[in-house]
């Protein structure tokens, strides 16, 4: 009778974690159990660049920890090659917490990522396309476009948070009026 190899969400125990499971025990070790093998922060990047879906999860408790395993692949990155945050910026990241827009900053920096990786994306195909000529004048230039490129979609996103905030206002008034009307009272 043939057997089955079990899934690693099988194997792991975990029924609603969907992706690899990786298993951090206490000596800082991680263990793929897909390859029932420890593997390193290094191999857990892979995984991510390859966009293999994974959870990290303490060996002991069961607690998910993969936040906490890509923040640490992040501050490596940061440290160790060319960073993508600049001291403002962490400095203006750490200012979002606790404050009222904490909230609508996570989810505007993701919805803005995934775009930014959605014309990564786009890009990369489309390039595929153009002869090795373009590629040897597009390092000639200096790649003066992209900065191009970036300034626009900054300024999209600037005018498109700016029509956010207009419409929330514009609610809150609207909801304000109803309000007074609701108890026959007139605004203020």
């Amino acid at each position: 009778m043939a057997t089955r190899k079990k899934s690693s969400t099988e194997t792991a125990g975990h029924g609603d974690v969907q992706g690899r499971i990786v298993k951090k025990y206490p000596n800082r070790r991680l263990y793929d159990l897909a390859t029932s093998t420890y593997i390193t922060l290094a191999d857990v990047k892979q995984l991510v660049m390859q966009r293999e879906p994974l959870v990290v999860v303490d060996a002991k408790t069961g607690e998910n920890l993969t936040r906490s395993i890509l923040l640490q692949i992040i501050l490596e990155e940061e440290i160790g090659g060319s960073p993508i945050f600049s001291e403002t910026v962490l400095a203006q990241l750490i200012r979002f917490y606790g404050h009222a827009m904490q909230g609508f900053m996570g989810a505007y920096i993701e919805k803005t990522i995934l775009s930014m990786a959605e014309m990564q994306a786009q890009w990369m195909e489309q390039s595929r396309q153009l002869p090795p000529e373009f590629w040897r004048q597009w390092q000639a230039w200096g790649q003066p476009v992209m900065p191009g490129v970036v300034e626009n979609y900054t300024e999209q996103s600037r005018q498109a948070f700016a029509r956010a905030q207009e419409q929330m206002q514009e609610n809150v008034r609207q909801q304000t009026a109803q309000f007074w009307q609701l108890f026959g009272l007139k605004s203020g």
